[in-house]
C-alpha cells in the first residue's frame, strides 16, 4: 500500500494495488483511482532447470551438457507440412548442406524420452539413460549394432542405478521391436564397455523382489490389505535361502497371498500382470510353499488357516 490523493476523500490516503485486475483503489472509499495501469517493470523468472540456480534467463530451453551446443542450435522445419517447398527452398538446401553433430544423438535421447514416459519413468532415469548412451557412443561407434536394443538397454541399466527397476519384458514392450535376447547382449555390450572405460567393475544396483511387488499389485487391482500382506511376506522372504529370481518370487508370493484372501486371482492373470510365466511362477510357490508358515502375516491368516493353501 502506498499514500496518495484521493479526489473523493479530499485527503491523502493509502491505496491498494489490485494487481490481477490492474486498479489502484482508495482504501477508505473503494474508489478505483487508476484502473488497467501496467507494470512497466521487468519480469525476471528463473528458467534454470534446478530451483536453486540463480538464472534469470527469459528465454530459451534449458542447455543440454550432453550435446556439443547446448541442444541450442536453431532448425528450419518444413514449412505448412510440404515438403516439396521445403525441399525446394534454397534456405532448407543451405542447411542440410551442414552436418550437425549431434543430430543422432539428439535422435537417440528423443526415443529414449519416449519410451521412458511410456514407461512412466521419472526424468532423472532419462537423464542417467542419455548419459550412459553419450558414454557408450563416445567410447566406441554403434554402427552395424542394433540401436533399438541399445537405447532400450540403456534406459534398462538406468532403471537399475536409479532403483528403480523394470524388467526386460516391460522395457521390451516399448522397445521398437527389439527382442528381451538383443536387449540382454546389448546390456552386456554397454556393461563391458563402461568397464574397460572406468577400469573397474560397474555398478548396476540390487534389485529386490519388494522392487516389482507394488506395481504389480496395481495392476492385478488388489486390495489395500492384501497389498500390505504381499509386502511384508516378500520382506520376510528375503531372509530365506530360496534361489529364484525376485521377480519370479514378487509373483509367488503374490499367488500366494490371494489365495489366502477374499480377492483370488487366476495364476494366468497374476502371469500377465508381471510377466512371469505360469509354470514359473508354480514351481517359485513349491519352493516357498514350506516357507508359508514364516512368510505370511498373522494378522492374515492363522498357521491353521494355511491348510487351503494347495499343496504342490
Amino acid at each position: 500500500m502506498a499514500d496518495t490523493y484521493c479526489p473523493d476523500c479530499k485527503r491523502a490516503t493509502e491505496v491498494v494495488f489490485d494487481h490481477s485486475a490492474g486498479d489502484t483503489v482508495c482504501s477508505e472509499c473503494g474508489l478505483v483511482l487508476e484502473a488497467h495501469s501496467i507494470d512497466e517493470t521487468s519480469e525476471w523468472r528463473t528458467f534454470a532447470n534446478e530451483s536453486g540456480e540463480k538464472d534469470p534467463v527469459r528465454v530459451g530451453g534449458p542447455n543440454n551438457p550432453l550435446l556439443a551446443d547446448g541442444g541450442l542450435s536453431t532448425v528450419i522445419s518444413k514449412p505448412n507440412g510440404s515438403t516439396g517447398e521445403y525441399l525446394s527452398s534454397s534456405v532448407s538446401r543451405w542447411q542440410n548442406r551442414g552436418s550437425n553433430p549431434d543430430r543422432s544423438l539428439m535422435q537417440a535421447f528423443k526415443t529414449i524420452a519416449i519410451m521412458a514416459d511410456r514407461l512412466g519413468l521419472v526424468a532423472t532415469i532419462k537423464d542417467r539413460a542419455n548419459e550412459i548412451y553419450k558414454k557408450v557412443e563416445d567410447q566406441k561407434p554403434l554402427r552395424g549394432r542394433n540401436q533399438d536394443a541399445i537405447l532400450a538397454a540403456c534406459l534398462y541399466i538406468a532403471c537399475r542405478q536409479e532403483d528403480k527397476p523394470r524388467t526386460v519384458k516391460e522395457i521390451c514392450s516399448v522397445a521398437n521391436g527389439a527382442t528381451k535376447k538383443e536387449i540382454g547382449r546389448a546390456k552386456e555390450f554397454i556393461v563391458k564397455q563402461l568397464e574397460v572405460e572406468m577400469g573397474q567393475s560397474m555398478e548396476m544396483g540390487t534389485i529386490h523382489a519388494g522392487d516389482f511387488l507394488r506395481r504389480f499389485c496395481s495392476h492385478l487391482g488388489m486390495t489395500n490389505q492384501a497389498v500390505k500382506a504381499a509386502q511384508e511376506a516378500v520382506q520376510k522372504s528375503e531372509e530365506l535361502d530360496v534361489r529364484r529370481s525376485p521377480i519370479s518370487i514378487a509373483a509367488a508370493v503374490i499367488y500366494i497371498i490371494t489365495q489366502l484372501s477374499d480377492d483370488k486371482k487366476l495364476l494366468k492373470d497374476i502371469s500377465l500382470a508381471t510377466g512371469v510365466a505360469e509354470g514359473t511362477i508354480r514351481n517359485s510357490y513349491k519352493d516357498l510353499y514350506s516357507y508359508a508358515a514364516r512368510i505370511v502375516p498373522s494378522w492374515l491368516a492363522k498357521e491353521e488357516d494355511l491348510g487351503q493353501l494347495c499343496n504342490p
